[in-house]
Parts: structure tokens; sequence; C-alpha cells
């Protein structure tokens, strides 16, 4: 019978549980042809040291004027978005599991290399309640970057950084940081106490540091072109022009790489992912497959996330490198029980599982 058509018998659990079998098959198939696959610990750590490498190589090639900042830029995000891959990997305990000095060590340096997030640690609790919850209005990873927001000028911004993504709607992330906690069934009002203060200093240390330094870069050069184009120069301090000095430097090398890398996987993240009226744990509600020609540009600074990530959701513990090599067979099953390729309009609908409004029930979370 047609696989396509069998599955039209099945019920949601069904498909998730079929596919689910199919891709670690395929797993186990391609570890029994290639043992290579079974060092998990050496090829994350032999990832991540390439991508680190890469990075200061570039770097150093800008500084001694080898190649331009729009080689250099790109280049490093490319290389940026690796960790971004491990540090997912790294959040669900796939490297160095049993060495927690190892696995603290590459969680710091994937940090480290990308710092315009929230700290890898605490980012770990939001994932985790993540893959329990995903589309719901207590999934603050998601919607923390505008998963089922309408579109316009602030989603674009929202999305483009992340401490904008908190100033531009700070009531809104109140209530739904305050959802999350209560999501984690806090057992005393000491242990919710815990849980926000987590939540408040996220993006300490790594975290403030970029967006000091990155938002001071845009707003020293904005303030001199706007001065510029009034036929006057602003008068700054002495000790302005050597800091800034290296500040664009590191905006080229570093910080520059890092708001590029964060906006096209925050594009394709928040878009992949539905919110709002798809039903709680249904992991066949939860995300498309992005593949579509027209995402290449983005996919290029996320390691093709939109292609792979809902693998993800079906095969949790299955490193990023697995999933690029399983696609194909993945993609297959995916399509066969159902899984949405490339639905598009759902991004004009704000990520909506629906074409048209639907009732909002016990099972489904109402718009934001």
């Amino acid at each position: 019978m047609n696989a396509t058509l069998a599955s039209a018998a099945m019920t949601d659990a069904q498909k998730t549980e079929h596919i689910k079998a199919v891709v670690l098959q395929e797993g186990a198939r391609l570890r029994q042809q290639h043992p290579i696959l079974l060092k998990q610990n050496l090829i994350g750590a032999l990832i991540l040291a390439g991508s680190l490498l890469g990075m200061i190589a570039m770097g150093t090639l800008y500084y001694f004027d080898l190649i331009a900042w729009y080689v250099c830029v790109p280049v490093v995000a490319i290389f940026a978005s690796f960790t971004h891959e491990l540090e997912h990997d790294l959040i669900h305990l796939m490297y160095f599991r049993n060495k927690p000095w190892a696995h603290n060590v590459m969680m710091a340096l994937v940090w480290l290399a990308r710092p315009s997030t929230i700290s890898p640690w605490t980012r770990r609790r939001m994932h985790l309640h993540h893959h329990k919850h995903s589309g719901t209005r207590t999934d603050l990873e998601e919607q923390g970057i505008t998963n089922g927001h309408a579109w316009g000028i602030k989603r674009v911004l929202m999305m483009s950084d992340q401490m904008l993504s908190i100033w531009l709607r700070p009531l809104e992330m109140a209530k739904l940081a305050r959802r999350f906690i209560k999501a984690q069934n806090p057992k005393s009002h000491a242990e919710a106490i815990a849980l926000g203060r987590e939540q408040l200093l996220g993006y300490l240390p790594l975290g403030r540091i970029y967006y000091t330094l990155w938002h001071g870069f845009l707003i020293y050069h904005a303030v001199n072109w706007g001065a510029a184009a009034m036929g006057h120069a602003i008068p700054w301090w002495s000790f302005v022009a050597p800091t800034m000095a290296v500040v664009n430097f590191l905006a080229v090398t570093w910080l520059a790489p890092n708001a590029l890398r964060m906006f096209c996987l925050h594009f394709v993240s928040s878009n992949m992912h539905y919110y709002g009226d798809i039903e709680d744990k249904n992991v066949m509600q939860q995300c498309q497959v992005l593949n579509t020609p027209l995402m290449w540009p983005f996919q290029l600074f996320c390691f093709n996330f939109g292609s792979t990530h809902a693998i993800h959701h079906f095969v949790v513990k299955e490193p990023f490198y697995i999933r690029q090599l399983t696609a194909p067979v993945a993609h297959k099953v995916m399509r066969e029980m159902g899984v949405r390729f490339n639905d598009l309009p759902s991004i004009a609908r704000a990520n909506r599982w629906h074409a048209t409004p639907v009732e909002v029930t016990a099972n489904t979370s109402p718009a934001i």
C-alpha cells in the first residue's frame, strides 16, 4: 500500500513514532557503514576547534588587510553557525555527557563564539520546555525570537536583536517569562524567584558585553554620519578614537557576523515553527520543513536549519551532522506521513497552522 495512503489511517502519535523509527534506523545504518560517526565526542570537539580556528583565521587576515570586511563578515558568520548547532547538541548532552568539565568548556566556548544569545545554561531549560510545549503560550524560546508575531518593522527589528526583542515589548516579555516560570511548576516561592533570577541574569556576562559593543558601534557611526550630513564633526574625547578602532575591528570579526547569523537563524526558526492554534505536544504540528531555494540565502548562515531542524523534533538525540546525512530518508518519510513542506503562506499568517482563525480549545494556545 502507498505509504501516504496508509498514513491516513494513523493517528498523529503513530505517525510520529513511525518517523522516529525510520530516522533512527537510517542513523544506525550510517554509523555501521561509517564507524567514525560513533566517535561523537571527538567529532564535536573537532568541529568546535575548526570553527574557532576559522573565525580566528579570518580575523587575522582582516587585521593584516588581506581580506575586506565584506569577505570577513559572512565567512565568520558561517563558522559561527556551526557553533550554534554544537550548542544545540550540547543542550541535549550529546557531547562529553560523562565529563562535565569538558562539556562545560564546550558550552562556554560556543557562547564565546556567538555571544549575541542568552547563556546556553539558561537556554537549556527554555529549550527542553520548547520541545515539550512547542508553539504554546509558555514557549519562551521561540516567542522570544518573534514566533507568532504579526509582520512589520517591529518583528524585523526584534528578530535582529535580542535586546530589542525585550525593549520593544517589555510588558509582553514579562508576562511571557511569568508564564514560562509558572509552567516549570516551582515547588516553592524561593524556587520561582530563582527561576526569575535565572532569566534576568541570562545575558551576563557575554551577552551584555556583546550588545554594549554592538549598540555602541552602531550609535557612534550613526551620530558621526548624521553630523557629517549636516556639515559638522563631533568633538569626541581623546580616548574615543583609539577605543573605537578596537570596536570597529571587533565589529567586523565578531559582532556583525553574529548579527547576520542571528537574523538568518531567527528568520528561519521563527517561521518554521507553528504557533498558537496547534495541539500541545503534537510533534506533527510543531514544525514544517523549509527547504525551498527561497530560503537558501538564510540557510547559508544557520547551517541548513530550516531543512533539518524539524527532524530534530522527531529524533531529539541525533547530533546535527547526522541530521544532515539522514535528511533524504527523513524527508521522504516525513512527507509520506503528512509533515508540511514549504508552507510559505503560514509566514504571512504569523505562523498559524490553520489558514483561517480557529476557536481556541484546551489543547491549543491563543495568539499573543
